[in-house]
């Protein structure tokens, strides 16, 4: 725990734990003033391998250490620090643990806890991108065509099909540049390049209720990337709306916040799938100041017990500009 942590067992179960929280400083704070704006008593608390180095445990009411998430004591950890704290509600943020969550939902559910994360068969598809253009398929939504990479066609793009955060990413547009390093990577799917100057790369934030339809579509145009997260961007109330609700208005085992990234083409409302993150997205918060609350979705349907039905409220062409901000620790 970092050192501000003072922590007390006298709250009910209404208590929320971010894990791998790390830089999340945003949304841990959307979840503090949710809870205070419906007048829940709950603290929210996160968890990281390093609480000292991590902003987010600094503004929530207490950062616990944890092990890395594939280490074998780590769901026995989790779940006893949730007792411990009275949790009620696991809020995942990356996608390394999305799946051994997934796998473990039971466990916490007989303890009273909600773990925010679709079922396995979901998490399994979104984590592996050759399922995900088979899930895109069955939805009746197009994906970049695949590409023979002894027999290409130029220009490609070629990515891993466990790949997150856009790291080893390719654009390739001469075979000179179809290395035999990129021939040799078997982690590689190639599939055919999109042209940003045709289409606009989107990210669109679903919020699926506990009866796993969707209760809110938001897209958010990508206007500029850094570190794989979106730095700049604005809300688009578009046709994508009325695209994606249609064909993923049920999800079956489908809970709580994912995000879709799309390439939208306006002239033809052209669509091509790319993948699904079945998490809180990094630019969520852009949807949440639009009037987007999904927190407060969840705090409504797993706190209070209230139904949520399908809200569209919020505001088109909401911008958001980024930068840096300092969370500054005085040690003794």
């Amino acid at each position: 725990m970092t050192n501000n942590d003072k922590i007390s067992n006298t709250a009910m179960q209404r208590n929320i734990l971010i894990t791998s929280a790390g830089q999340r400083v945003v949304l841990t704070e959307i979840f503090k003033n949710s809870l205070a704006t419906l007048h829940l008593e709950g603290k929210v608390f996160t968890t990281d391998m390093n609480p000292r180095m991590a902003p987010a445990g600094y503004v929530s009411d207490g950062c616990f250490e944890v092990e890395r998430c594939t280490a074998p004591t780590y769901i026995t950890h989790l779940l006893e620090l949730c007792q411990l704290h009275d949790i009620g509600i696991l809020v995942p943020t990356i996608d390394t643990e999305l799946l051994i969550l997934a796998q473990h939902k039971e466990a916490f559910a007989a303890a009273g806890i909600h773990v925010m994360v679709s079922d396995e068969n979901f998490i399994s598809k979104c984590r592996d991108k050759r399922k995900t253009a088979k899930l895109f398929a069955d939805l009746g939504i197009d994906v970049p065509r695949e590409i023979d990479k002894f027999h290409p066609t130029f220009p490609l793009f070629a990515k891993p099909y466990d790949g997150s955060l856009s790291t080893n990413l390719h654009v390739i547009r001469y075979q000179e540049e179809l290395t035999s390093e990129l021939l040799a990577d078997e982690k590689l799917i190639f599939m055919e390049y999109i042209n940003p100057e045709e289409f606009k790369e989107f990210t669109v934030d679903m919020y699926y209720g506990s009866d796993h339809q969707v209760k809110s579509i938001v897209p958010r145009e990508r206007l500029k990337i850094r570190a794989g997260e979106i730095n700049k961007g604005i809300t688009q109330k578009n046709s994508l709306v009325a695209f994606l609700k249609k064909r993923m208005n049920y999800l079956a085992s489908v809970v709580g916040c994912i995000c879709i990234q799309l390439f939208y083409r306006e002239a033809d409302e052209r669509v091509y799938g790319i993948e699904i993150n079945p998490r809180f997205g990094g630019g969520y918060p852009l949807s949440y100041y639009a009037g987007a609350n999904f927190v407060e979705f969840m705090l409504r349907e797993y706190c209070l017990g209230e139904k949520i039905t399908y809200q569209d409220n919020w505001k088109n062409h909401t911008l958001m500009l980024r930068y840096d901000r300092e969370v500054i620790v005085h040690e003794e």
